[in-house]
């Protein structure tokens, strides 16, 4: 799959189906090799004699000069280590600079990643990607490299630290020691799944300096905003088994004083990368937050490595749960979680990855004997009155246990015991996890309530795994809502489960079904990436009554459940109007005032044949083809015209829609030449007279919805300093909502 963003052609990147994206520049030849993940070619690149080796894309690939570019690839090769740089060229092609990468740190002959980033200087237009083998000692040494890529960074989306911190693909400029520790930058032999585009390359190297605890810390202070929970993570690579690492997640007032921290320690089962999370709620003074990073009791020289350093806004484990994460994910702790009767202790597993459903870790109940054990959450605020919905996803690790309750305890204002709901018992059975969830009313007085697990164990030293726990309101599984003023019906999905796959259909009285359109295309079993989906149907008929039918698959083909949601109807308030749609860019869809429907006509191909002594002649035809004809419009102010520019420049299939009874139904149009006349000679005049030539289409069945894919005005922030500075980046407000950079 092509990398998102490339600049390379897929040729060029993936280095399928030939080498033509690639020539030599120094010391070498090249060749396709195979055994590639990005398609099966790689770049085989041979030294001609000793001395340093370097190829180079064929292609120059226009950049802008000032703004950072990243370049990567996969390396192999077992004798000698290799580096890529950034070729920066002025618009005669002629070579400005090279921004290289430093070199790995070892040979390796396991795939793994290279990288580098920088600025493009003054003066360059052009960029050019090298990949360079590093002095081997004689003539045929061989090094491989695929899944090239060349283009804006990547980082991670919500991200409230820039690339530059996130990567240390620049430099280390974003960190610096706290304690007994040098930092600098390493390119440790690592390797990272071709399809994964954030980690990889440069690493922070935190290095102690004597005996004793080192520490370095993030420089970076995002601004953050108090009461919100945050998550953050990194990568670690701790030096050894036993080394104590940990990742620290700091909160500071307005001047710049820690005022909170919460740490999480990694439980490493290897000296590989690890990413280890935690979270934490922003305190009420909060105005900025920062990362550290450290071992404790590291010894002199002892190296921990860090990639990939994100802190962003949390997403729940479930749309709408009152349960913080570090209380449910048990990415840092036993999450505050108290035995409440039997004799089970609680514990968070270890090692990393040993158990875990939601993160790397779960909370560990063993009980070392036969009985029966209640362990309960920390409270967490509630609505009296309203249902709640619990769940906790649990695995048997040893032992046996017969039956597990899932129960909700109430608590008043005071803390006092309020008693428990009925709960739901379950069979848990070894060997997976299992979802377990219970519903419950809150009652009268409660503003608190925790979530409880009363578990049998049947047999000695059992151990029960609880992970990705949730406690929030009960609202419809499925709701819809119509937003007439901007044409299109909101459906929104909750509580789906992950790892399906959906579908999403519209149904008309008349029982005919149709795809609905989301980012990817029409929504035929489809991933699920999240339990809550919603969906804007901007496909959805006028005037005319629709629901939604929902089917969730287990596997491809293989239908688990299905939905169907209320009746709604989306309506259209001046029958003179009618709504004109990109189904791939609904942002530009216009409504417009007809001046005259068409007329018309319906072609179709024909070959006639005069036969001698018949009367009549014989005609050939095609199959009649579908409806042409002009629409006359009118757009009533600047805005209108402006706006209808925008729908029409991209020549895409549009959907027609008006109300009905007019005699059309709704239809996918493709527009030609279009006539726009003023209606009179006076300059001040905004109407405007338009003919739009319309031939009808067939609906776009691949064609997806293009949107900002999870990023906000905090990605926006987090890059640019001022609102001045998106000038120079993006040519129009739609661009920046769609990430679309000049050059």
């Amino acid at each position: 799959m092509a990398i998102p963003g490339n600049l390379l052609s897929p040729t060029t990147e993936s280095v399928d189906p030939n080498t033509s994206g690639w020539t030599t520049k120094l010391n070498c030849t090249i060749s396709k090799g195979g055994g590639g993940r990005n398609g099966d070619g790689c770049l085989l690149v041979k030294s001609v004699a000793a001395g340093e080796t370097q190829v180079r894309t064929v292609s120059s690939y226009v950049i802008t000069a000032g703004v950072v570019y990243e370049a990567f690839a996969d390396a192999s090769g077992a004798t000698v280590p290799e580096r890529i740089g950034i070729r920066w060229l002025s618009a005669s092609g002629t070579e400005i600079s090279i921004t290289w990468s430093l070199v790995t740190m070892t040979a390796s002959a396991t795939w793994h990643r290279i990288c580098v980033a920088g600025a493009a200087p003054g003066g360059a237009t052009q960029a050019q990607v090298l990949l360079s083998t590093m002095t081997p000692a004689a003539p045929n040494v061989i090094n491989y490299f695929e899944n090239v890529y060349l283009g804006l960074p990547i980082r991670t989306t919500g991200n409230l630290f820039g690339f530059g911190t996130e990567s240390t693909e620049i430099d280390a400029s974003g960190w610096t020691s706290e304690v007994n520790a040098t930092i600098s930058r390493q390119v440790p032999v690592a390797s990272w799944a071709a399809d994964w585009y954030w980690a990889g390359g440069h690493t922070l190297a935190v290095t102690a300096t004597a005996t004793g605890n080192a520490a370095a810390i993030t420089v970076d202070r995002p601004t953050i905003t108090p009461g919100v929970e945050y998550l953050a993570y990194a990568y670690l690579q701790p030096p050894t088994l036993s080394s104590v690492a940990w990742i620290e997640l700091r909160f500071y007032d307005s001047n710049g004083n820690q005022i909170h921290t919460s740490r999480a320690t990694l439980a490493p089962p290897g000296t590989g990368f690890y990413r280890q999370l935690l979270s934490a709620v922003a305190p009420a003074a909060a105005a900025t937050c920062g990362i550290a990073a450290g071992l404790d009791g590291a010894a002199a020289g002892q190296v921990l490595r860090l990639e990939t350093v994100v802190v962003r806004a949390l997403i729940p484990l479930v749309a709408g749960t009152v349960i913080p994460y570090a209380n449910s994910s048990f990415e840092q702790s036993t999450g505050g979680w108290t035995v409440t009767s039997g004799p089970a202790t609680l514990a968070r597993s270890t090692p990393w990855g040993a158990a875990g459903y939601a993160g790397n870790y779960a909370l560990a109940v063993t009980s070392a004997t036969a009985a029966t054990s209640t362990v309960g959450s920390p409270p967490a605020p509630v609505t009296e009155g309203v249902n709640w919905r619990a769940q906790v996803i649990t695995r048997q690790g040893a032992g046996a246990w017969t039956t597990v309750t899932v129960r909700v305890h109430w608590y008043d204002a005071s803390s006092a015991s309020l008693g428990t709901s009925t709960g739901t018992a379950y069979a848990v059975p070894a060997g997976s996890w299992y979802l377990l969830t219970t519903d419950a009313i809150a009652p009268a007085g409660s503003v608190q309530a925790a979530v409880e697990v009363a578990a049998v164990a049947s047999a000695a030293a059992s151990v029960m795994y609880v992970d990705a726990v949730a406690l929030w309101q009960v609202l419809p599984l499925t709701a819809v809502e119509a937003v007439p003023g901007d044409g299109y019906v909101r459906l929104t999905l909750r509580e789906l489960p992950a790892d399906y796959l959906i579908s999403v259909y519209r149904v008309t009285a008349d029982g005919k079904r149709t795809a609905v359109r989301g980012s990817n295309g029409l929504i035929v079993q489809q991933p699920l990436t999240s339990d809550l989906m919603v969906l804007e149907d901007h496909e959805a008929p006028l005037g005319v009554q629709v629901t939604y039918r929902i089917e969730l698959y287990s596997a491809p083909g293989v239908l688990a459940a299905t939905r169907s949601s209320e009746a709604v109807t989306l309506v259209l308030d001046d029958i003179n109007t009618v709504w004109l749609k990109d189904p791939g860019n609904p942002q530009r869809a216009c409504k417009v005032m007809v001046a005259k429907a068409p007329d018309w006509q319906r072609p179709i191909e024909q070959a006639q044949f005069v036969v001698r002594g018949r009367r009549n002649k014989v005609i050939l035809s095609g199959r009649r083809q579908g409806l042409e004809g002009d629409l006359a419009i009118w757009t009533r102010s600047d805005a209108e015209r402006e706006a209808l520019h925008l729908l029409l420049d991209s020549g895409n299939t549009l959907l027609w829609q008006a109300v009905p009874g007019m005699g059309v139904a709704d239809m996918y149009v493709s527009v030609a030449q279009v006539t726009e006349a003023r209606i009179s000679p006076l300059a001040q005049e905004q109407w405007r007279a338009w003919t739009l030539p319309l031939v009808e289409q067939d609906m776009p069945v691949t064609t997806g919805i293009n949107g900002p894919a999870g990023r906000t005005w905090q990605d926006v922030v987090t890059e640019f300093a001022t609102c001045a500075d998106l000038l120079d980046v993006y040519a129009t407000s739609e661009d920046l909502l769609l990430d679309r950079r000049t050059g």
